[in-house]
């Protein structure tokens, strides 16, 4: 019986490799100059955001939040995809422009 399971095991296992990968493949992107260079240039960019667009995403996460408060809160009828969008792009201010179109009967 035991022979008989060998026997099955070899048929099964006859194209797999079972070696392990050398320990210098998983050490490939250690002290690579190239992911050193990524690093940098994505911690710059991060910066560059962060330092000069920090009002544009303030705006952004006001409207996003201005949005919410008026569709779910308020119940006012907007167009769901085009309100969330203007919000998000303009802030604030186009959730207002949306209102005043509302309220003067431009916006279905």
């Amino acid at each position: 019986m035991d022979l008989i399971l060998l026997n099955l095991f070899n048929e099964f296992a006859k194209g797999m490799s079972f070696s392990l990968p050398k320990a210098s493949e998983a050490f490939s992107f250690l002290f690579n100059p190239t992911i050193l260079l990524i690093a940098i240039i994505l911690i710059a960019v991060t910066i560059f955001i962060l330092f000069f667009l920090k009002k544009v995403i303030t705006n952004s996460i006001l409207g996003g939040v201005t949005w919410f408060i008026v569709i779910y809160l308020f119940k006012i009828e907007l167009p769901l995809i085009p309100s969330f969008v203007i919000s998000v792009i303009i802030g604030p201010a186009g959730i207002g422009t949306m209102l005043l179109l509302k309220f003067f009967g431009l916006l279905i």
